[in-house]
């Protein structure tokens, strides 16, 4: 998938950018690569003298890669329904496609944004370092009610950092809850 297309799948640029490269990807999974660069901010705070990138960071690589694998599904649901002459209103009811996942593809670009809703069972098994060159693996475990339910996975050099399970949908700019009343 080259860049500018997945690209367009996410909210994020940098510095907030963990998404290098999409390796492979499908219906269920996403494989990406992000490379820990050494000039990162957090690593000149995070563990001085033995830098280590944040555990909530790469929890962020994996949210960044399911957002792409959910910007994948929505275009491939809008693709097969147009392809198969199915209006995008009844594509969920062909198979893997959900009403929710299909309205969510209708949108224009930009006007829904993927948001994390919980983060489970993050576990950390092995330190990021800065030059690391970080794999990362979203799988879809299950879609219910507009809700990506995944499982996320951080490698380096074929050890696990992390995995952890985490859930994510749609939602307007306007929905987040960042309001006026939080400046106050």
């Amino acid at each position: 998938m080259e860049r500018p297309v997945w690209l367009d799948m996410l909210p994020h640029r940098p510095p907030f950018l963990f998404v290098d490269e999409v390796i492979e990807f499908g219906m269920d999974a996403i494989q990406t690569v992000f490379r820990a660069d050494p000039a990162s901010a957090w690593f000149t705070g995070h563990f001085p003298g033995a830098p280590v990138m944040p555990g909530v960071l790469l929890c962020e690589c994996c949210l960044q890669a399911g957002a792409v694998l959910m910007g994948y599904r929505s275009r491939e649901i809008r693709t097969r329904s147009a392809s198969e002459g199915i209006p995008i209103s009844h594509a969920h009811e062909t198979p893997g496609a959900s009403r929710d996942a299909v309205l969510g593809a209708t949108q224009t670009a930009g006007s829904t944004v993927p948001v994390v809703t919980r983060i489970l069972e993050a576990k950390f098994k092995r330190a990021v370092r800065p030059g690391d060159v970080l794999t990362v693996v979203a799988s879809l475990d299950e879609e219910m009610g507009g809700a990506f339910f995944m499982t996320g996975k951080v490698t380096v050099g074929g050890e696990t950092a992390l995995r952890c399970k985490f859930a994510v949908t749609q939602a307007h700019l306007t929905q987040l809850p960042i309001s006026e009343r939080s400046a106050s």
